[in-house]
């Protein structure tokens, strides 16, 4: 704590630090995903679940999948301002990412679901999402023979394909989603070369004058925790949730992994572009009492510190996006 208090306690004219051992620290990546004990991380429930997020037979149409919404080549978002229902109407959220889930205690923005498993299954059985009746999803799916076999490869000793199977190969496979490094771990694990001085110079701000880091703390840049941030619009959010913050319109603080790819920014997608964020933060917002108090009204940034800072987040994103996924065949 008291190295913490040391990195945020700097003063907003210093120099843009260095990645020594404190920062190091914050932000190392962690060597595997952890795991539930009654889902355990095995290859074959990964290979499973890679290939039921995918399929369209667990929709209600037979015609949508999981990757129909979350597409790897976007961080698993569609790119889309709010999400779109069965019908091709907007929802009212944005699509999340689903990179580093492993790590996260609740899920959706507003945090209602509590674990994983609980959280994909809620999609596929949403009328205005999936819309998936389960009679109907196990039926389809023990038609093919050699989805039965990968089944009980990857639950042995399981009399029949479950509800349940289904769930825990899905959750595994978002469990192994893991966003690769960047030219950022690069530069936090020693490489001085790997960050040119515009870049460094916007970490400088993100961890001080900004105050990004007060949020987006750690390697996946998330506190895991709920926020009023102070945008526009009706949205309960946490507000909303049993045992949620009753009165506060608070969304879950998103991970800044591979954030260059996951426009339209926030809840509501109602941000374009990374330089629109920094507009909402520096004097953009609504304030009122239930305003984060982390919440600078007084922040202003120059146009050089914006476009630094814009820099940094950018070495967040890998080189190269993940391919995208191959879609199962509709059902008929």
């Amino acid at each position: 704590m008291a190295a913490l208090f040391y990195l945020f306690a700097q003063p907003a004219s210093a120099q843009a630090p260095s990645p020594d051992a404190p920062w190091r620290q914050m932000f190392a990546r962690p060597d595997a995903p952890p795991a539930p004990p009654d889902n355990p991380l095995t290859p074959e429930r990964i290979a499973l679940g890679a290939r039921l997020f995918s399929d369209p037979r667990l929709s209600g149409t037979g015609r949508h999948s999981c990757a129909s919404c979350h597409r790897p080549e976007r961080a698993f978002t569609d790119g889309r301002r709010q999400a779109r229902a069965l019908t091709g109407e907007p929802l009212r959220r944005n699509t999340p990412a689903l990179w580093n889930l492993a790590w996260s205690k609740q899920f959706f923005w507003d945090g209602r679901s509590p674990s994983l498993e609980a959280q994909v299954r809620m999609p596929i059985e949403a009328a205005d999402e999936m819309g998936g009746d389960w009679p109907a999803v196990l039926l389809r799916l023990e038609a093919e023979a050699g989805l039965v076999s990968q089944f009980q490869s990857a639950f042995p000793g399981e009399p029949a394909l479950s509800q349940d199977m289904v769930v825990k190969a899905l959750a595994s496979y978002v469990r192994s989603l893991v966003s690769p490094p960047t030219r950022f771990d690069a530069w936090i694990e020693g490489d001085a070369a790997a960050l040119d001085a515009a870049e460094v110079r916007g970490f400088g701000l993100f961890t001080g004058k900004a105050g990004c880091l007060l949020c987006h703390a750690g390697w996946r840049f998330t506190d895991d925790r709920f926020h009023d941030i102070g945008l526009r619009g009706k949205d309960p959010g946490r507000a909303a949730v049993p045992d949620g913050t009753p009165g506060r319109m608070a969304f879950k603080t998103p991970s800044l992994r591979d954030v260059g790819r996951t426009a339209p920014y926030m809840h509501d997608g109602s941000l374009p572009t990374l330089a629109a964020v920094l507009k909402h933060y520096t004097g953009g917002f609504v304030s009122r009492p239930t305003l984060a108090p982390h919440m600078n009204r007084r922040l202003r940034l120059t146009r050089k510190e914006k476009a630094d800072l814009i820099a940094f987040l950018r070495t967040l994103s890998s080189e190269k996006a993940a391919p995208r996924l191959k879609q199962g065949p509709a059902s008929r």
